[in-house]
C-alpha cells in the first residue's frame, strides 16, 4: 500500500520536503529543520461476539467491500484505549452492549485496505443491548458456525478461523488451541481454479516485494492466473467451514531442447498458519506435480519471499535452491 506523501513540511509550514535515508528507509524530510516523515501502521479493533451459539457478522454499508459481511471493527480514537474502542464499535455496529472475555489475537494488514494497520481482536459476549444494525452496516445477525460466509478481509479469515480452532476450550470463556504443526486431516492441498483468484491475490498482497504494485498489474496478475498453462498453482485450504485458502504456492514450468526445469517464484502463507507445515506441503505438492510432468530441476527463488518454510522451524531461506528431480 502506497504511503502518504506530504508537499511541505507541517513543522515549518511551507519548507517543501525532500527525501533522504533514515532508519534504512527513504523518507520524506524537512532539509531546514528537523521533521522526518514517518508512515505507521493504523491501530483497529476487531471484535467477535459470541451469542446464540454463533458469531455476530454485520453487512458492510459503504466501500470497500459494500454488502459484504464482515466481524464488526474499527479505528481507535487517539483518547480510548483498544478495549474502550471495541466495547465502542461494537455497540455502534451491532447495537450490542459486550463485555471483553479475551485479547484473542494481534494481525497487521501492510497491504491495505485502505492503508497498513493493526488489527486487534477481542472475544466478547452480550451483557446488553439488543442486536440491530448501526454505523456503516446495513444488517447485523449471528451466524452459527456451519453458515459463516467467507469474510472479504484477510485478517477477519484467521480470526474466524482461530476461533473455530478454539471452540472446545473456547466454550467457558478459557483461551484454547495452539500454533502445534497441522496435519492432513485439517488441510488439504489441491489445484487453484478460477474461482480461487481473489484470495490468491489477497495472499500475494503478503509478499512485501508486491505491496506497490498498481491496479493495472494486479489485474494483469489475475488474468495470468487463469489463462497461463505454463503456471500451475497450488492452494492450501483450511477444511472447515466456510473453507478458507490458508496458502498457495505457484509452479512456472520452463522447457528448452534437452530438459525441463520448474520455478516456483511466489508463494505464500496465512500468518496464523507459518511455521505449521502449510509451506512445507504445499512444496511438496509442487514437487511432486514437477516429478510427474518429468521436469529435471526445480528451482525455488526465496530471495525475496521470508513466507517459505522449506522446514518446519526454518522460515528464512535466502538463495535459490536447486532441487534436482531425477
Amino acid at each position: 500500500m502506497a504511503a502518504k506523501r506530504l508537499t511541505f513540511c507541517p513543522n515549518c509550514g511551507y519548507t517543501p520536503l525532500s527525501e533522504r535515508e533514515e532508519g534504512g528507509r527513504l523518507r520524506q524530510a524537512c532539509p531546514k529543520c528537523s521533521y522526518i516523515h514517518y508512515v505507521n501502521p493504523v491501530p483497529v479493533v476487531g471484535i467477535l461476539i459470541e451469542m446464540d451459539g454463533g458469531v455476530v457478522l454485520i453487512k458492510r454499508a459503504n466501500a470497500p467491500h459494500k454488502d459484504e459481511w464482515t466481524l464488526p471493527s474499527g479505528y481507535i480514537e487517539a483518547d480510548e484505549s483498544a478495549e474502550e474502542a471495541a466495547i465502542r464499535e461494537a455497540e455502534e455496529e451491532t447495537g450490542l452492549k459486550v463485555t471483553l472475555t479475551e485479547l484473542s489475537s494481534v494481525n497487521s494488514f501492510p497491504e491495505g485496505p485502505p492503508t497498513s494497520g493493526i488489527m486487534i481482536f477481542y472475544r466478547a459476549h452480550p451483557i446488553g443491548g439488543e442486536l440491530r444494525a448501526g454505523d456503516d452496516a446495513s444488517e447485523a445477525r449471528v451466524f452459527k458456525p456451519e453458515e459463516l460466509p467467507l469474510l472479504p478481509f484477510r485478517t477477519h479469515r484467521e480470526m474466524i478461523a482461530l476461533w473455530q480452532q478454539r471452540q472446545p476450550a473456547g466454550a467457558n470463556g478459557a483461551p484454547g488451541g495452539s500454533r502445534a504443526p497441522l496435519t492432513p486431516p485439517e488441510f488439504s492441498i489441491r489445484p487453484a481454479t478460477a474461482a480461487d483468484a481473489h484470495e490468491v491475490v489477497a495472499l500475494l498482497n503478503l509478499i512485501p516485494a508486491y505491496r506497490g504494485m498498481t491496479r493495472e498489474q494486479w489485474h494483469e496478475v489475475v488474468v495470468r492466473f487463469r489463462e497461463i498453462e505454463s503456471v500451475q498453482v497450488f492452494v492450501a485450504e483450511a477444511n472447515q467451514q466456510p473453507p478458507i485458502i490458508i496458502g498457495f504456492v505457484a509452479l512456472s514450468v520452463v522447457r528448452a531442447l534437452t530438459e525441463g526445469r520448474g520455478l516456483i517464484n511466489d508463494m505464500a502463507v496465512l500468518p496464523t498458519y507459518q511455521r505449521r507445515g502449510v509451506g512445507t506441503a504445499l512444496l511438496e505438492a509442487a514437487k511432486r506435480h514437477a516429478q510427474a510432468l518429468h521436469l529435471n530441476y526445480l528451482m525455488v527463488n526465496t530471495g525475496d519471499n521470508p513466507q517459505f518454510d522449506l522446514v518446519p522451524d526454518d522460515a528464512h531461506i535466502t538463495t535459490l535452491a536447486c532441487i534436482p528431480l531425477s
